[in-house]
């Protein structure tokens, strides 16, 4: 495997930008399959590489690797900031496929990420269901309508402007779901989230939605906390989730 740590302007964000790629090295030059790998609140685009084998792990499945740094936006076009959601959604995919072998194909396409980035992974899946196959969210922060109504780190106004309107939005992954039910291009998503993490009931709150909702969703909990040794076995087990037929 390869790894490219890539520094370039974005449009969308109006400033420099960065993502680390991983690369499946010695093949010929072909549309890839992908995974958008995302970071979490605190973190940026080198932690999954610094953190977990993710480089290891991937080259036994011949997957590319993508994972942008997106700061405390919580994946979100901010009401005080810049704007993220479409620097991940719409710039990063058409930039990435630019400088890499990378398919743009549905069935070649997928999201993950931790906390936040279990959110934002989600939020891909759910707006965008035509352009990802399958999403996976690590503990993620999935209900965003409660950790508004808590205000946690002081971020939220940056990001959501107006608390009162992030309820049924484009941003409350619940109301997400419900839009995507019974849809036949509905992703697979994959929910996993340790019994001991603070997020915990936030995660069972939203398994239970999507499970009345009908969504194919496959879900694991066991005991573990909000920390990298989980995630580092967790992300295996996506990789190994992921619907990666051979070509």
């Amino acid at each position: 495997m390869a790894l490219f740590q890539s520094s370039f302007f974005s449009e969308s964000l109006e400033i420099s930008a960065s993502m680390n790629v991983i690369i499946p090295q010695g093949e010929k030059r072909r549309p890839l399959k992908t995974l958008y790998l995302l970071h979490g609140l605190s973190d940026d685009h080198t932690t999954w590489c610094r953190r977990t084998s993710i480089e290891r792990y991937a080259e036994e499945y011949g997957i590319a690797v993508v994972m942008p740094a997106v700061n405390r936006s919580f994946y979100a076009d901010m009401a005080h900031g810049a704007k993220y959601w479409t620097f991940v959604s719409e710039e990063l995919p058409l930039l990435a496929r630019s400088f890499f072998p990378l398919s743009e194909r549905r069935e070649d396409n997928f999201a993950a990420g931790l906390s936040m980035g279990g959110y934002g992974a989600f939020k891909l899946g759910l707006t965008h269901p035509n352009r990802y196959a399958a999403v996976a969210s690590l503990s993620g922060a999935v209900d965003v309508n409660r950790l508004v109504a808590e205000g946690f780190g002081g971020d939220i106004r940056n990001i959501v402007g107006d608390p009162a309107s992030v309820p049924g939005s484009s941003i409350d992954l619940f109301a997400l779901a419900e839009r995507v039910a019974g849809r036949p291009d509905a992703p697979l998503l994959y929910q996993c989230c340790g019994t001991e993490d603070f997020l915990y009931e936030d995660n069972v709150r939203f398994r239970e939605h999507c499970r009345g909702l009908g969504l194919p969703l496959t879900y694991e909990e066991e005991p573990g906390t909000h920390e990298w040794g989980y995630w580092d076995l967790k992300i295996r087990r996506v990789l190994s989730w992921l619907p990666l037929q051979a070509d």
